[in-house]
């Protein structure tokens, strides 16, 4: 049980890190947080205001601090034998979205999901189950709104993964991720609104 919760907290520490908010800041004195519409600490706001090679750098950060704790813990444990090893997957996600280096105000964790479901490979493929899915509602039945987008594909990733992943440890820590990622589009729904309605009033009396 030991060795579970030790990569699990290991997990938890790195996905803690907000590199798309630390980089921006520190590499081009962008505060992504303040300056963005929806206010989140994640990659797609460091793309869109510090640059792509910031964006793509953040990117690869917030891959990795997902990938690498599962990636180990995978290779040095077993995967099936324990529930635990669900939370060992999860973690890196969860503490992305709740960073206690924000006060659990963390980002909506899906590039993080990305790299933990790669710690997996090549013992699970899951990660393609989640990559066919956002290419499917991006590219066949288009959901044009992003967040609509993920909460659908993480919605059909948590039922799907018990149809399709043998390794029922695994698709429970899918259900994790998916909960997590869900649960922060949902959460910073009403303040998005908020500040697209204001931007809707402010357009309406100047134009």
């Amino acid at each position: 049980m030991l060795p579970y919760l030790f990569y699990a907290l290991l997990g938890f520490l790195s996905g803690s890190i907000l590199y798309s908010a630390l980089l921006p800041r520190w590499l081009r004195g962008i505060d992504i947080v303040a300056d963005s519409d929806d206010h989140n600490p994640g990659a797609a706001n460091a793309f869109l205001l510090a640059g792509p090679r910031v964006g793509v750098l953040c990117v690869l950060c917030d891959l990795a601090k997902g990938f690498l704790p599962v990636f180990w813990a995978a290779s040095r444990l077993p995967t099936q034998e324990r529930l635990l090893f669900s939370l060992v997957l999860a973690a890196p996600v969860l503490g992305h979205a709740f960073s206690p280096w924000r006060q659990g105000r963390g980002g909506k964790a899906i590039t993080a999901s990305f790299g933990a479901l790669l710690g997996l490979l090549p013992g699970s493929l899951v990660v393609f189950w989640l990559a066919a899915l956002y290419l499917f509602f991006s590219l066949i039945a288009v959901i044009p709104d992003h967040r609509l987008r993920t909460l659908a594909t993480f919605s059909l990733f948590a039922g799907g993964s018990f149809l399709l992943c043998p390794n029922k440890c695994i698709a429970a820590g899918c259900t994790l991720i998916s909960a997590a990622v869900i649960f922060r589009h949902l959460s910073g729904a009403p303040h998005l609104h908020q500040e697209l309605l204001k931007k809707a009033f402010v357009r309406g009396i100047f134009s």
